[in-house]
């Protein structure tokens, strides 16, 4: 390719010539000057020259493919790079903006070269300039590609400075590309502060069914925005019915009413209709279901009223010095002026000014309309709760209170509670209203109307007969209250009536039951009458109304209980136990319990010995037909009967047949009644075979073991020792000594006082042997290893043997080893007993002797050869008089006279003194 020779005016440096190295591509481009892979290697290899030289090749590159986007774009960024750190006043931007239009002849479908250009402008400031080139680019490039020129256009148009007017006709234009981005031009009208155009924008998107936000703002929150807009800018908006649209969002939005209505009430006091906005807070306190929205709008609504009676104390604050100066005015005026002045129209508008209706100092006017708000408040709230629910019962008495003083309010409020109220859907006690109603009218002396309201209460169809019958009780007590006892009686008569066959047929066929057909058999209300019968009635009316209530099957054990102390209270005992029987044939357990108990407790009383045999099968009867639980009661009560009116082997066989009756956790006090009262009848050793007997009887385990040793005490009271031993031993059994040391102990004890070597080892080989039954493993281990100080677990011993180096199976051939010696190692070997020290002297390894101390205090006999002294001296002590029973009041009777002589006297005072082991000897050797 020629190089163009320049013009004379123009001079070209000499470096911006191809150099020598460039003669290479110089000649290539000579013979292909079309080819962008020369032009491009060129490029590349010419990378560090100066710009000015690539902008040379880059023209000259370009001349010859005005159409490659490759050079085009390369070319531009290199041009962007280098006015990036310059002002935007600098020369070389008109270069780069005549480059970038130079491109767009070609390039006028290329997206990016136009983003370049386009971003270029808005950098600059060109504001006419940047938005017809948005213009251009938006008519050159297809609809497909526009969503990449909207948004740097959207940017552009939000700076500040482009004119409103710009912005807005570019976001007009935009929504007709994209009508889903209404939310961005209403947040745009919002900032620049179009608020008129920015609500029908908003009331337009919520009228539209198809709108989808793509900020993810629901209809509500949208509706609260359009909400808020219009109460804000009451004044800037025309052309909405505010009042229609936060109206229709009350009834569609039903959970932000409160603050939906308090809107409403800001929109009105910023159009500065102030009457018109007491009237929506009103409206909203009397409709809205909701504590929460009520505490809304009446904090608003109180907070309004104050700041409105603040301002007007400011304002007569600042004018009264005027109102002063007018007055004297006028005063001076009048005085001056004699003749007639009614046809003065300036004076006839300043009186109208004056007047009380144009007051403007009407402070305690609005001083007084805040405390009767504040006043209502307890009212308004309960009105909130009754229309959350018109048949709350609870919530109708509450605002009867809030009258308390005005009775004509609390009529008329209980009168709307009547009439407001479902029985059938109340949530509460319907019929109180009606009682509460009927006691107003009491306390006022209107005994009239209150009967009135007490036969309209009765007519109501309630949910429940209790409620109805409590109605009638109340009716009949108002009745007694002013002493119309007549009256009381003939309301239960009729209260108490069963309906006739014809109004039961009509109800039957209508199919709807009321309550007053079921009032006949209301327990209370019978219950209530037969009290009524027996104040004021006579004897034979009140056995009927008993009779009535056991021949309609709603009576109680207690009412069978008060009709036959009816019966004893006026002398008719036989009838009084018929009704009786009459209730232990009706009830069953648990019921019959108490009829049971007062039945034979009054018959017993009444009749005693006369009835014996009678009140004997009463008693069998009670006590076959009562379940274990509660036997136990009529058996103490017919052994009573047995001992005091009967034969003592009677009641001790009625003892007998309580133990074996009465459940597992009674055997043992039943036994102690039953021990108790054979000691007290037939002696002492009378109880010996009851203490067998309950032993053998199958008694709970830890109950044995308590009758083992009272029975023990029994026997080592009466010096049998061995017995007692015996059944230490039987009862060592159902005692662990890691549980139950005090057996143990008491075992101890018995054998220190009265047993020896060999007892006291056998109660220790048995202390052993009961050990280990309880143990959950039966290893014996070795006995450094059970002493307490240094060990108390078998695992703390298995870990003391393994921190000892002795291996596992070493340690289960120790056990094996140790196990069969562990039954008779006490025996065997003295070092191997545990718990017992030896009173003699002990040899250690090397034979030498080791003097040992008695821990335990044993006292044990020395030895001797004597045959006397080979016997173990055996405690003396005397026998109880209980042993010997009744048998001891006739010895004292014929072995004790008033005169007898000393010898005898004396002999006598020994031996009583002698134990009955040392008698006996006495006894074998005379």
């Amino acid at each position: 390719m020629a190089v163009v020779a320049p013009a004379p005016s123009a001079i070209i440096p000499q470096e911006l010539y191809p150099a020598d190295e460039d003669l290479a591509y110089e000649e290539e481009l000579l013979r292909n000057p079309f080819s962008l892979k020369l032009w491009w290697r060129y490029l590349i290899a010419r990378s560090e020259a100066p710009f000015r030289k690539r902008a040379i090749i880059y023209e000259r590159a370009l001349k010859a493919l005005p159409g490659s986007y490759k050079l085009w774009h390369a070319y531009l960024r290199e041009r962007l790079e280098l006015v990036r750190n310059l002002p935007i006043t600098h020369s070389q931007y008109q270069s780069l903006n005549n480059t970038f239009e130079r491109a767009l002849v070609t390039m006028h479908k290329m997206p990016r070269i136009w983003i370049m250009y386009l971003e270029s402008l808005t950098n600059q400031k060109l504001v006419t300039k940047t938005r017809r080139a948005f213009d251009r680019a938006l008519c050159a490039l297809p609809v497909t590609q526009h969503d990449r020129i909207w948004a740097p256009y959207l940017f552009f148009v939000s700076q500040k400075g482009i004119p409103i007017e710009t912005s807005l006709r570019v976001y007009r234009r935009y929504l007709k590309y994209d009508p889903g981005h209404i939310e961005d031009f209403i947040e745009f009208l919002l900032n620049s502060e179009l608020w008129q155009e920015a609500a029908e924008r908003l009331a337009g998107v919520l009228n539209d069914d198809q709108f989808y936000s793509i900020k993810g703002k629901t209809k509500h929150r949208l509706w609260l925005e359009l909400c808020d807009l219009l109460t804000q800018h009451a004044l800037d908006i025309s052309g909405l019915n505010v009042d229609a649209i936060i109206r229709g969002g009350i009834r569609k939005f039903t959970d932000e009413v409160g603050r939906l209505w308090t809107s409403l009430a800001d929109y009105y006091i910023r159009r500065k209709l102030v009457e018109k906005a007491r009237d929506i807070f009103e409206e909203g306190m009397t409709t809205v279901v909701t504590v929460r929205d009520f505490s809304v709008i009446f904090d608003a609504y109180s907070q309004f009223e104050e700041s409105m009676l603040a301002l007007k104390m400011e304002e007569m604050s600042g004018s009264e010095l005027d109102d002063e100066e007018d007055s004297n005015e006028t005063m001076g005026g009048e005085e001056e002026e004699e003749e007639d002045d009614r046809l003065d129209i300036r004076k006839l508008e300043r009186k109208l000014k004056m007047f009380w209706l144009n007051d403007d100092k009407d402070v305690d006017l609005r001083l007084a309309r805040l405390e009767h708000l504040m006043d209502r408040r307890p009212e308004l709230a309960n009105s909130v709760l009754l229309r959350q629910n018109p048949h709350n019962v609870e919530q109708w008495h509450r605002r009867v209170k809030l009258f308390e003083g005005n009775p004509t309010k609390q009529i008329l409020t209980y009168t709307e509670a009547v009439r407001t109220v479902d029985p059938m859907k109340a949530v509460g006690k319907p019929h109180t209203l009606w009682v509460a109603f009927a006691k107003l009218y009491e306390t006022h002396k209107d005994i009239a109307n209150a009967r009135v309201i007490f036969d309209k209460a009765v007519q109501v169809n309630y949910k429940n007969v209790d409620h109805l019958a409590s109605v009638w009780c109340e009716w009949a007590e108002m009745e007694l209250r002013h002493k119309n006892f007549k009256g009381a009686l003939d309301l239960m008569r009729r209260a108490t009536a069963e309906p006739s066959v014809e109004v039961k047929r009509r109800v039957a066929a209508d199919g709807n039951e009321p309550v007053q057909m079921k009032i006949h058999k209301s327990l209370r209300l019978w219950t209530f009458y037969v009290d009524l019968e027996e104040s004021l009635g006579t004897l034979e009316s009140t056995r009927a109304v008993y009779e009535r209530i056991l021949d309609l099957r709603i009576a109680t054990p207690q009412i069978i209980i008060n009709y036959a102390m009816l019966l004893e209270d006026h002398k008719y005992f036989e009838d009084a136990f018929k009704v009786y029987e009459r209730g232990v044939k009706i009830f069953k357990y648990p019921h019959a319990k108490d009829i049971w108990v007062t039945y034979l407790s009054k018959f017993v009383k009444r009749y005693g010995k006369s009835k014996l045999e009678r009140a004997r099968e009463l008693f069998e009867h009670a006590v076959e037909v009562a379940p274990a639980e509660v036997v136990k009661p009529l058996y103490l009560q017919y052994a009573k009967l047995e001992e005091d009116c009967g034969l003592a082997k009677r009641a001790m066989r009625v003892y007998d047949q309580a133990t074996k009756a009465v459940p597992a956790a009674e055997k043992l006090s039943m036994y102690e009644i039953y021990i108790a009262r054979a000691a007290e009848i037939f002696g002492v050793p009378k109880t010996r075979e009851i203490y067998e007997q309950a032993i053998e009887s199958g008694l709970p385990d830890k109950d044995v073991k308590v009758m083992c040793l009272r029975y023990a005490e029994l026997e080592k009271s009466l010096g049998e020792v061995d017995r007692a031993r015996a059944l230490y031993k039987h009862a060592s059994q159902f005692a662990d000594p890691r549980s139950d040391p005090d057996f143990w102990s008491k075992w101890h004890e018995f054998e220190v006082q009265h047993g020896n070597e060999d007892t006291f080892r056998e109660m220790l080989r048995v202390k052993r042997s009961v050990s280990a039954s309880y143990s959950q493993t039966h290893f014996i281990l070795p006995e450094y290893l059970m002493q307490k100080d240094q060990m108390q677990t078998l695992e703390e011993a298995k870990d003391v043997l393994k921190k000892a180096g002795v291996a596992d199976d070493q340690m289960a051939a120790l056990e094996k080893k140790l196990l069969p010696s562990a039954n008779d190692a006490v025996t065997k070997d003295s070092n191997r007993v545990l718990g017992f020290v030896s009173a003699g002297v002990q040899s250690v390894g090397d034979g030498a002797p080791k003097d040992t101390e008695n821990k335990e205090d044993v006292e044990l006999p020395e030895e001797s050869d004597s045959e006397d002294d080979d016997k173990v001296e055996i405690a003396q002590k005397d026998v109880p008089n209980a042993v010997f029973g009744g048998l001891i009041r006739k010895r004292e009777e014929t072995d004790n006279p008033e005169n007898g002589d000393d010898a005898a006297a004396g002999k006598d005072e020994d031996e009583g003194h002698l134990g009955a082991l040392a008698r006996f000897k006495r006894s074998r050797n005379a």
